[in-house]
């Protein structure tokens, strides 16, 4: 059997029942995690262009676009301008092993089709974890050879999408299998551009589209080169891949939404939240004014899977993309405010003359040696005083990720402080929170959805 016919099978031979209750939870939190991201992104230009194109190409009404009053649109076009929107504001989770965002993709996906076939809460809840799961599985095999060679994550974020969109349509293994072939040969874009533009954006609700057309095609009967994953020049052959039996093996001995699955608790790049935390820390332990700090050093374990070591060269944010990207800004602003929260995503603080003067102190300090395996997207940050002192922050694991302990208090609260800035108002964002905590429950996803618009 092919890679794609096997992978196909643990799936659709997976039920909700077989899923540990955390994995359920861990799924639920990313709904709540992905709506509140698009609702901080909404109105962002890029997220803002693609909801107009989708609105100018009409189509059947079948799902909802979040916090829009407008008519209902195809599901497949629901879809993206959601992940898009999610996206644009760089505080949808991670995938801690590569920064994958599997959850809005994931979300977006199985949020549309459960509103276009009036599918249950629970439906919904299986088809993200058996996403993510498959994803996962894909990044493990291509990890970190397809960001070695200048791919962006969206390229594995895009079989979360497809293997979700596909257990919502309820496809069969042969179709399945044919949706994760299509998929393999559907998205392409670069990390580079990812980086630096809001080319992020388009391509997160690219794999969301691409998935679910994926998943449409299939179900239709499209046939595509089943053994893609595998055969030479093929997906593992282009894009890197060294032990790619690990896409299928040991299925169901661990869930990767419950074991790399973090939630963005803070905006920006989520390499960057443990920086942001250990500098905070220092800087309540030192308790000194800014003009005070002689230097801010970050240190990092040097560990090419988990994109750690050296955070590169200090730099000046001037708006939200340089934000997400600028260690420098994370730990400049934790010293300057002893914390670093969602606040810090503002035009006030990224152009804050207090937060650019710490930038210019910031440096790049030698690799961690001790303990490297402590260390999953950690960070060291210390500070220097002008009169001799010194004061070190450690963090391993970033507030939020599955290692640590994701708990529904700082969940919710992410979802009140992000909702807020929506029209949506407040009984309806306390509402849907409700929803979302009892998902499990839902007869059709509707509820939801409904209170979204």
């Amino acid at each position: 059997m092919s890679i794609a016919a096997t992978l196909a099978q643990l799936i659709t031979r997976t039920t909700y029942n077989d899923l540990p209750a955390l994995a359920v939870d861990h799924a639920a939190m990313m709904i709540s995690s992905t709506i509140a991201s698009a609702a901080m992104g909404y109105n962002i230009r890029s997220s803002r262009i693609i909801r107009e194109l989708a609105r100018e190409q009409g189509g059947t009404p079948e799902a909802s676009v979040w916090f829009d009053t407008g008519a209902k649109l195809p599901a497949v076009n629901a879809c993206r301008v959601n992940a898009v929107t999610s996206d644009a504001a760089a505080s949808d989770d991670s995938d801690l092993r590569t920064i994958v965002h599997f959850g809005t993709q994931l979300t977006s996906a199985a949020l549309a089709l459960g509103e276009r076939n009036n599918a249950s809460g629970k439906d919904v809840l299986t088809a993200m974890v058996l996403g993510y799961e498959a994803g996962g599985r894909i990044l493990d095999a291509a990890a970190p050879a397809h960001r070695d060679r200048g791919f962006h994550g969206s390229v594995v974020a895009a079989f979360g999408a497809a293997v979700a969109a596909g257990c919502m349509l309820k496809l069969d293994e042969q179709q399945m299998a044919q949706t994760i072939a299509m998929i393999s040969v559907s998205v392409g874009s670069l990390a580079t551009a990812a980086d630096s533009s809001e080319a992020r954006e388009y391509f997160a609700g690219n794999a969301a589209l691409m998935g679910m057309n994926a998943a449409l095609a299939a179900q239709k009967g499209y046939i595509a080169e089943e053994r893609i994953l595998e055969t030479k020049k093929g997906f593992f052959d282009v894009y890197g891949g060294d032990d790619i039996d690990c896409v299928t093996r040991d299925w169901g001995r661990e869930w990767d939404v419950i074991t790399d699955m973090a939630i963005k608790l803070v905006p920006g790049g989520h390499p960057h939240h443990t920086t942001g935390e250990a500098a905070a820390i220092a800087a309540r332990e030192a308790n000194v004014t800014p003009d005070q700090v002689e230097s801010i050093t970050i240190a990092r374990p040097i560990n090419k899977r988990l994109r750690t070591g050296p955070p590169g060269p200090a730099k000046h944010p001037k708006n939200l993309v340089d934000v997400a990207h600028t260690p420098a800004y994370f730990a400049a602003a934790a010293v300057a405010d002893r914390d670093f929260s969602w606040v810090h995503a503002s035009e006030k603080k990224f152009l804050d003359p207090v937060i650019h003067q710490l930038i210019d102190k910031v440096k790049v300090g030698d690799p961690i040696t001790l303990d490297t395996e402590k260390y999953y997207q950690g960070a060291q940050v210390t500070i220097k005083t002008k009169d001799g002192r010194s004061h070190t922050g450690t963090v391993y694991a970033p507030r939020g990720s599955g290692v640590r302990g994701i708990e529904w208090a700082d969940v919710d609260a992410k979802y009140r402080t992000l909702v807020a800035m929506s029209n949506l108002g407040a009984a309806k964002m306390e509402n849907s929170l409700k929803v979302i905590h009892a998902f499990r429950e839902v007869e059709n996803v509707s509820v939801l959805t409904s209170l979204l618009r």
